[in-house]
């Protein structure tokens, strides 16, 4: 296992999509474990929401860039599933 070293800060919507999409595939290709999943993207949320959410949701470029299924992930450790 190795440890994703990411920004925690983001200047686009595209590059925090790319970090959003970096952290759910590390996971799902075991390269990183569930916890530091959660951690990172707890942060991500935490640190970036104006640029992640808008009214209805995930803004779009965040959906185009994320697709379905990590943002299924992001929403439901980031509680927005509820």
């Amino acid at each position: 296992m190795r440890f994703l070293e990411l920004k925690l800060f983001h200047r686009t919507q595209r590059d925090l999509a790319s970090a959003i999409n970096q952290t759910v595939d590390s996971y799902w290709n075991n390269d990183i474990s569930e916890k530091e999943m959660i951690v990172t993207i707890n942060a991500l949320y935490e640190n970036n929401k104006k640029k992640l959410l808008n009214d209805r949701g995930f803004t779009t470029i965040v959906q185009q860039t994320c697709g379905k299924r990590r943002l299924e992930v992001v929403k439901k450790i980031t509680g927005m599933g509820k």
